[in-house]
C-alpha cells in the first residue's frame, strides 16, 4: 500500500508565503505559523509579533541569537531595517483597532462556518493559554489557518461544529493543510487547491465534512 504524499510543515508554510500580498501587515501566530517568516524572501512584508515588536524577518543563525528579541512564542527572531519596539497594550491596540490585515493561526479544529478552536482541548493536565488569539481572530481583516488535515489519531480537523472551546466565531477566511487549501465561504468549504497526491474525493472521504469544487 503507498504512503500518501503530504507536505511537510515547512512546505506548508512556503505555501502560505505565496499568497501573502506586498505591504500587508501580518501576525504569525505560535508554533508551525511562525515558520512563514523564512519564506517571504524579498517581498515587503510587515510582521507584528502581539509582544510589541513590528518589522521582524526570518530567523537568526546559529549563534546570531539576540535574548532581547523573541516573538510571543518566546523564539528569536531578528529585526529588519525600519522594525520597532513598543508597549504590549500598543500591540493589542493594533490588533483590536483592525490594523492587522493577515493573522495565521494554528488550530486544533475549525467548522464549515469558519469558527476556530485553537487554545484549549480540554485534554486533563493540559495548560489553557489563548494569549493574543482571541483578539487577532476577531481583530486580523483575515485570518488563514495553517494546520494538518487530521489529528494523530486519525480525525478530521474539519467539523461541522466545533466540540473544543471557540477562539473565534466564523472568523478564519481559508484554510491550508497539508492536504489542501480551502476558502471558507457562505456555501460551505471549497476546495482551492489540492496540495497532496490525492483525488478529491480521497480528500472529501478524509475530510468528515462536505466540500465544494
Amino acid at each position: 500500500m503507498s504512503v500518501m504524499k503530504k507536505l511537510s510543515r515547512n512546505e506548508m508554510a512556503q505555501r502560505v508565503a505565496q499568497d501573502i500580498r506586498e505591504g500587508a501587515y501580518v501576525n504569525l501566530g505560535i508554533g508551525v505559523p511562525t515558520l512563514v517568516a523564512n519564506y517571504l524572501g524579498d517581498k515587503e512584508v510587515f510582521l507584528h509579533s502581539e509582544n510589541g515588536v513590528l518589522g521582524m524577518g526570518p530567523s537568526p543563525a546559529p549563534g546570531e541569537e539576540d535574548d532581547d528579541l523573541i516573538n510571543a512564542g518566546k523564539q528569536h527572531v531578528t529585526l529588519l531595517s525600519g522594525g520597532a519596539y513598543f508597549h504590549h497594550a500598543d500591540s493589542f491596540s493594533m490588533m483590536r483597532g483592525g490594523h492587522i490585515d493577515i493573522a495565521v493561526l494554528g488550530a486544533f479544529q475549525v467548522s464549515v462556518e469558519g469558527d476556530l478552536a485553537n487554545w484549549h482541548t480540554g485534554a486533563e493536565g493540559s495548560i489553557p493559554a489563548v494569549g493574543g488569539a482571541m483578539d487577532l481572530a476577531t481583530g486580523a481583516r483575515q485570518v488563514f489557518v495553517m494546520m494538518d488535515h487530521l489529528t494523530k489519531t486519525g480525525e478530521s480537523k474539519l467539523v461541522p461544529k466545533c466540540t473544543y472551546p471557540l477562539t473565534g466565531i466564523a472568523c478564519v477566511s481559508r484554510i491550508y493543510t497539508d492536504l489542501a487549501i480551502l476558502d471558507v465561504t457562505a456555501q460551505g468549504l471549497r476546495v482551492r487547491e489540492i496540495l497532496a497526491d490525492i483525488s478529491f474525493q480521497a480528500l472529501q472521504d478524509l475530510s468528515g465534512v462536505p466540500l465544494l469544487q
